[in-house]
Order: C-alpha cells, then sequence, then structure tokens
C-alpha cells in the first residue's frame, strides 16, 4: 500500500494494491488511517455483488476435512499456491492441524519458491502479525516442522520425472507449489502425473482469474491439452477438484466497502482497479450509493487530470 504525498500536500493518493481488510494469520488488516487523503485507488478483485468469503475459520475447518478425507483414501492433496502469502497460511493451518491431532502425520511437500519467500517473511518480522512476530523473536520458525519436506527441484527433466513419481508413488501427502491459478510452475509437473487419479484431490485456495487453467477446471471443464516442457498433454481429469475461496488475500466485497467506509479521513474520491469489468462497475454504484463518494474506473490507457 501506498500513500502518494503531493505538491508540499496538495493532493494526497492512497493506492491500496492487493490488500485484506481482515485479520490472517500471517497479517494485521489493512491499514486506512492516513493524516490526507484526497483519492482512494482500490483494488476490485472480489467486487461483484455476490462476491461474499467465508470466515476464515470455516475455510481453515473445510481445508483439515478434505485434506483428512483424501489422505485418508490414499490420496495425494495438489495444492496450487502462490509463492508469497498463500503458500505460509497453508502450512500454518496444516502444521498446527497435524499437531492438534486433527490430522494425522503426513509429509508436506513443498516445491518451488515458496521457501525462499519464507526466508523473507522470517527476515521481516515486524511486519507480521503478534503472534507470528514472537514467534520469531524467540528463534521459533512457524513455518516448518518435521512434516514439511522441501524439494530441490532437479533441473534435468528426466530426473525431475522420477522425483515427481517417487513422491506421488509414495504415502498420502500434500503438495503446494506455484502457480496458484495452475498457469505453469512446478506444480503442472505434479498435476500432469496425478490428475487422472481418482484418489487424488485439486484443492484451490487462490483467486482463480479468467483464461486461466485454474478457472477452466473451476468451471467443469476435464479434458485438457497442456504445455509440458517442450510436449503439448491431453489430460483426462478425473482427480476431485475442490475450491476455498476463503484464504484469498484480496478483501471481499464485505471488506472492500468497509476499508473505504472506514478510511480516515473520508476520501474525496475512489478510483476502482483491478478487477473484472462487471464486478468493477457494480462496486462502484454501491460505493456511490452507500458512502456518498463520487466513484469512478477507467481503461487501459486511459487518463485523468487530478488538480
Amino acid at each position: 500500500m501506498v500513500h502518494l504525498h503531493i505538491g508540499n500536500g496538495l493532493y494526497n493518493i492512497i493506492y491500496t494494491g492487493d490488500m485484506k481488510y481482515g485479520p490472517t494469520r500471517l497479517l494485521n488488516p489493512a491499514h486506512n488511517k492516513f493524516k490526507r487523503a484526497e483519492l482512494l485507488i482500490m483494488e476490485s478483485t472480489y467486487g461483484g455483488k455476490d462476491d461474499v468469503q467465508p470466515p476464515r475459520q470455516e475455510s481453515e475447518q473445510r481445508l483439515v476435512e478434505l485434506v483428512k478425507h483424501t489422505v485418508e483414501h490414499e490420496g495425494k492433496v495438489l495444492i496450487p499456491v502462490f509463492s508469497t502469502g498463500r503458500a505460509q497460511e497453508i502450512l500454518l493451518v496444516l502444521n498446527e492441524a497435524i499437531n492438534n491431532k486433527q490430522l494425522p502425520k503426513i509429509p508436506i511437500y513443498v516445491d518451488g519458491m515458496v521457501l525462499e519467500t519464507l526466508n523473507v517473511h522470517l527476515m521481516f518480522p515486524d511486519y507480521l502479525n503478534r503472534t507470528l512476530r514472537e514467534m520469531i523473536y524467540d528463534g521459533i520458525n512457524p513455518f516448518l516442522s518435521e512434516y514439511v519436506k522441501p524439494i530441490e527441484r532437479a533441473r534435468d527433466p528426466e530426473k525431475r520425472k522420477e522425483q515427481v513419481m517417487e513422491i506421488l508413488q509414495g504415502p498420502p501427502a500434500v503438495i503446494l507449489a506455484p502457480h496458484g491459478m495452475l498457469n505453469g510452475g512446478p506444480i503442472m509437473d505434479y498435476f500432469v502425473h496425478a490428475a487422472e487419479d481418482e484418489k487424488n484431490m485439486l484443492l484451490f485456495v487462490s483467486y482463480q482469474a479468467e483464461n486461466t487453467i485454474g478457472r477452466r477446471i473451476q468451471q467443469g471443464e476435464r479434458k485438457l491439452t497442456v504445455r509440458y516442457y517442450s510436449d503439448r498433454v491431453t489430460l483426462d481429469i478425473k482427480m476431485k477438484v475442490e475450491s476455498i475461496p476463503g484464504f484469498s488475500g484480496h478483501s471481499d466485497r464485505r471488506q472492500l466497502i468497509n476499508y473505504a467506509r472506514n478510511m480516515e479521513p473520508k476520501p474525496h474520491k475512489i478510483m476502482l482497479v483491478h478487477g473484472e469489468p462487471s464486478k468493477i462497475m457494480n462496486l462502484a454504484l454501491t460505493l456511490e450509493l452507500q458512502l456518498k463518494i463520487p466513484t469512478i474506473f477507467m481503461n487501459n490507457g486511459e487518463t485523468i487530470r487530478l488538480v
């Protein structure tokens, strides 16, 4: 989130970026108290009228239930994640569930850049919530445990395939890897080889944008042709597919409205960005009607004069 202080205080812009106006296992709610704010530029990913996410506690319980059901039936759970944010949240939930005996002691394989971004969290604990901050200062790594198994990705494609197959042919497990929208990345190595086994589960915990492989699967597509290294592979997806929306790092519709409503000082104008056109239009109308703040949205390449 950026506060732009322009012309000796003549004009102040708050640019939210992607933000969550609610507590998570990693962060406190997004900050919305400023000395001055003429314009609020706010994301609107979940700005649609039906974009209301379940409480975080419900989402965490659902995650544990789905993982437990799958591993009890000898399956693997593939969770496409973004390297920063979602991966760390899921690790915290799974580690806690195993420690509390809500889940059996299963391996949690972590692939891709997730571990590198873990180090960033450990280097800057002051930006995290109080619970994690105190654990890190006490010398505890809250993200890792004896169950978390880092994967050092083999560079050779054949060795990489052997690495993946060894995991998929092993005992029940959870696999966390990017990309969060299944549009490439290490998760594809597992997905290609696990998709046709009905014991396995593909579990989405992140927003799936239009035209991504993740969105297509969410919408019910079960026969896909994907690029895998230099080949194109056609898959008949038989693995179970589930989505848990409550883990998103984005605010849902209610949180977006409340962020603008509770902002101090009240902005003179709101500009909505980072959302599908229909959702932006719907949220803009709602903000104007409820908060009486002029709300605009623009086309790509369009400009506006503010002062």
